[in-house]
């Protein structure tokens, strides 16, 4: 099925989205191709290939490729394919190896992806040339890092990873900045965890500040149940505060937090700054322990200019959210038009107190975790939205929550009046559409000009 520019251009509507880009499997299959094709997507972060050596299996889009560091040290991505016959070269998730070796023939590979040796080369034609930079794993034609965030681009041109990330590389800023060393890795292993339906539904869902108090009720309730005057050894707190916290009436979602959207579909929610909250965490002897560090590194003025930096999610489209001040990171893999399989990652803190990223991992399994109280009602949710877009029901889904009440913002974005505003779908979608119909696959045309005039 062969889909128009200005088909996709119909679908998308002031304040509403068509179900079918959704659920079309030939618009899927052109997202992997104008989308994750093209733009900068998230592979991996470079203390996961700390040493020569080193390697990531991942994936852009459906494509599976290699985040690896070569022998000179530098960081590439290649294609995990083959040259002989298509196979798929690496299959562990990660490791450390002087080359890379098919299993189906003994093809070799250097680690930046060159051919290094072929069993039985005398039988092959007189042109066969083993030299020749197409016969390799070949590599991905851009490879930025911006702070440690590794991200490639299948497109051979096009704006700069900082271009690309505009305003929202001030949320990585934020997560790298909270480390008293300046440095963070990813440690503690991965959460894997997959669900039916679009991969679009979990990054509208990740900043949407009005599902809370009834997807998550049953976890809400379990935690207002849960008394003050039980105390664990003092890692399971963060996530029941964070719990309790999602049972707040609109109030406190239309008054006390707030979103924001950026060029190129990113967005963040956050909380405006009160110094009460962080008077109150400084009752914990660990916090305290931490700040301490913090200043020492930083100084007291740094140190409390990270602190007031309260972002919980941040997504930077299409494929990756995180959350700086939990050091949590999530990165969306598509499978089908109704498959998705979700990555969660841990980050720990250097020169944070040890007992810092044990809180950290506690909360991601309690909250994040796959068995967790919280996650597995998105899971739910997900699942029931693939389920009923399939149905003879409404054509069009409503997006409009915050239409008319948007306003400008001072990076080139937009941001709702309160953090209860579906803008940051409205802003994913003004990209997915510039993306869809771009003139050129390097090229990805302007906005879609969905917002009303400010």
């Amino acid at each position: 099925m062969h889909v128009m520019s200005e088909d996709l251009s119909n679908l998308v509507q002031p304040g509403r989205v068509h179900r079918q880009i959704y659920t079309d499997p030939a618009i899927f299959d052109l997202e992997l191709e104008r989308i994750f094709g093209v733009a900068w997507i998230y592979v991996g972060h470079e203390s996961q290939v700390k040493s020569p050596g080193d390697y990531f299996r991942t994936f852009i889009g459906k494509k599976p490729v290699v985040l690896v560091r070569d022998a000179a040290g530098d960081i590439r991505v290649i294609h995990n394919q083959c040259a002989h016959r298509g196979s798929l070269v690496v299959a562990n998730d990660n490791g450390n190896t002087d080359e890379f070796m098919c299993c189906y023939h003994g093809w070799t590979y250097h680690l930046d992806g060159r051919l290094k040796a072929v069993p039985l080369q005398h039988g092959y034609p007189e042109n066969f040339d083993p030299s020749n930079p197409k016969t390799a794993m070949t590599q991905v034609p851009r490879v930025r890092s911006y702070r440690g965030f590794v991200f490639a681009s299948a497109a051979a041109d096009g704006p700069s990873l900082e271009e690309f990330l505009g305003h929202m590389a001030t949320s990585l800023d934020d997560m790298i900045d909270r480390a008293p060393d300046g440095e963070i890795e990813i440690a503690g292993g991965v959460f894997k965890h997959a669900y039916d339906g679009n991969w679009k539904l979990y990054l509208e869902n990740l900043c949407d500040a009005a599902h809370p108090i009834f997807t998550h009720r049953s976890s809400i309730d379990a935690a207002q149940q849960q008394s003050d005057a039980v105390h664990s050894d003092g890692t399971g707190e963060i996530a029941i505060r964070q719990m309790r916290q999602n049972g707040a009436p609109y109030s406190f979602w239309e008054s006390q937090v707030g979103i924001w959207t950026y060029p190129n579909g990113h967005s963040y929610l956050g909380d405006y700054h009160d110094d009460a909250k962080l008077v109150a965490a400084l009752k914990d002897p660990v916090f305290r322990d931490y700040i301490a560090a913090m200043e020492k590194k930083k100084g007291k003025a740094e140190t409390r200019r990270v602190m007031e930096v309260r972002r919980w999610n941040s997504n930077v489209y299409p494929n990756l959210s995180f959350m700086s001040q939990f050091q949590q990171l999530r990165v969306v893999h598509p499978v089908a038009v109704d498959r998705t399989v979700v990555h969660t990652y841990n980050f720990r803190l250097k020169g944070a107190p040890e007992q810092m990223f044990r809180n950290t991992i506690s909360f991601a399994n309690t909250v994040n975790g796959t068995g967790s109280l919280v996650l597995t009602d998105d899971l739910e949710i997900y699942n029931r939205i693939g389920m009923g877009l399939s149905s003879a029901g409404a054509e069009w889904i409503e997006i409009g929550r915050g239409y008319r009440s948007d306003l400008p913002d001072a990076h080139g974005g937009r941001r709702g009046v309160n953090s209860t505003s579906e803008v940051y779908i409205r802003n994913m979608l003004d990209a997915w559409l510039g993306y869809m119909t771009a003139p050129t696959l390097s090229s990805p045309a302007s906005g879609g000009g969905k917002y009303p005039a400010a």
